[in-house]
């Protein structure tokens, strides 16, 4: 006797019993099995499906990321930090193209309140998964605060490099660094050459 098996037969298979009856052909307990194959078979498809959807939206993430934004409005230094004058006070970070090539930051280094600091000296450093590099100061001055939410969050600096990703405050001591420093434009026009080579 052929069997015979079609989806509409799901609807009048009885969950406790050996075998069922629809039309008078008998649905033996292989039948169940065979089922069970597909819908593990339907739900490994689907898993593939979405692991490859979930690859595509990381490529087009990382590719869109190549692009840094440079502030107006802000000053810059040849090492990738950038300086924002408030009144008496500079605060200062390190910028989205430097972020972008040191790759996922999971540790800042920074100094305490009231250490001072120098023109072009390093001030502290950033561990990323690629690397540990050195963070140095655009002008002279004293620390008047650190970001110590960084401490807890590092990717900060990945995320929002100019606002929640700020390092330190400073109290310029030397108002000619300020004038030392890049503007957007030259700063842009740095960074396009650094891709270039």
């Amino acid at each position: 006797e052929a069997f015979i098996f079609h989806h509409s037969m799901l609807d009048n298979i009885y969950k406790n019993q050996k075998y069922i009856l629809y039309s008078n052909i008998k649905i033996f307990p292989f039948v169940d099995t065979l089922i069970k194959m597909a819908l593990r078979m339907w739900a490994s498809s689907t898993a593939n499906a979405l692991r490859v959807s979930s690859t595509v939206s990381r490529t087009n993430f990382s590719l869109s990321r190549c692009f840094s934004t440079v502030l107006e409005g802000l000053k810059y230094a040849s090492s990738h930090e950038w300086v924002k004058h408030e009144g008496s006070v500079a605060t200062i970070g390190i910028t989205d193209h430097a972020q972008d090539h040191l790759g996922e930051v999971v540790f800042v280094d920074l100094p305490d309140t009231g250490t001072s600091v120098s023109h072009g000296s390093s001030f502290g450093a950033v561990e990323s998964v690629k690397a540990t590099s050195d963070i140095n100061s655009p002008i002279s001055g004293e620390i008047v605060e650190v970001n110590t939410k960084l401490s807890e969050t590092p990717g900060l600096i990945n995320s929002s490099p100019y606002e929640d990703g700020w390092m330190i405050k400073v109290k310029p001591s030397n108002p000619s660094d300020l004038e030392s420093l890049m503007g957007a434009k030259e700063y842009t026009k740095l960074c396009d050459e650094e891709e270039v080579h």
